[in-house]
């Protein structure tokens, strides 16, 4: 979607700065907030890319004022609600007051090890041939969708030149929204940089995106 996450190419938020040597965890609270969302998550109630939307669903003012693990608690705050394992009175109260929905399943600490070793795979068998090969000139779609969407804005109607084609990966724009996984084949996709700064780009430069196939048009 058109949120506040997608940032590439925006003016006015300065360079990116990154922390040298930067610690996973700033604090410990930052470390229980990801042992939360991801057992939390393992209930199986949501899958990554509802929960991704959920973050990208926070109102721009909030989003930019919230710290990273901030903004995940945010948003699992509002996928237990939509869930039915809280309530607002419950979270009011910081208690279970309300009765609340049963998980299909439960994460316990002697199994933690074996389910993140495992992770959560996204590749999926296609039935159908890719549509497109390397080499192919294409052109990615110009849309501004109200849902989720793994296309950011700068690279949209924009020409570029498939350099690979990937496997069969679930297609996030239906599976944030409960509307199944659709598998589609994905592509990496590379841009030059005049394609997507315009006049004055570092001619030199060049930009690559994984994208799936309906994201693109034969250019």
């Amino acid at each position: 979607m058109n949120g506040p996450q997608d940032l590439g190419g925006q003016m006015g938020f300065g360079p990116v700065a990154p922390e040298k040597d930067e610690p996973y965890f700033h604090a410990d609270w930052e470390r229980r907030a990801l042992g939360v969302t991801l057992c939390a998550g393992a209930m199986g109630a949501w899958n990554i890319d509802e929960s991704r939307h959920a973050r990208e669903s926070l109102h721009p003012a909030d989003y930019y004022s919230s710290s990273y693990y901030q903004i995940w608690i945010k948003a699992l705050e509002t996928l237990l609600k939509r869930h039915g394992f809280v309530s607002e009175r419950d979270l009011e109260a910081g208690d279970a007051i309300d009765a609340a929905a049963t998980p299909k399943r439960v994460l316990k600490a002697e199994n933690v090890p074996a389910v993140l070793a495992k992770g959560g795979p996204c590749d999926r068998p296609m039935a159908e041939p890719a549509r497109f090969k390397a080499g192919d000139p294409v052109r990615t779609k110009n849309f501004n969708p109200t849902g989720h969407t793994r296309l950011p804005r700068y690279a949209r109607g924009k020409r570029g030149k498939i350099e690979a084609v990937r496997d069969g990966f679930v297609f996030p724009d239906s599976n944030a929204h409960g509307q199944g996984e659709n598998p589609q084949w994905v592509y990496t996709v590379v841009f030059d940089g005049t394609e997507i700064w315009g006049e004055g780009a570092d001619p030199t430069l060049v930009v690559s995106i994984d994208a799936w196939e309906s994201y693109l048009e034969p250019a």
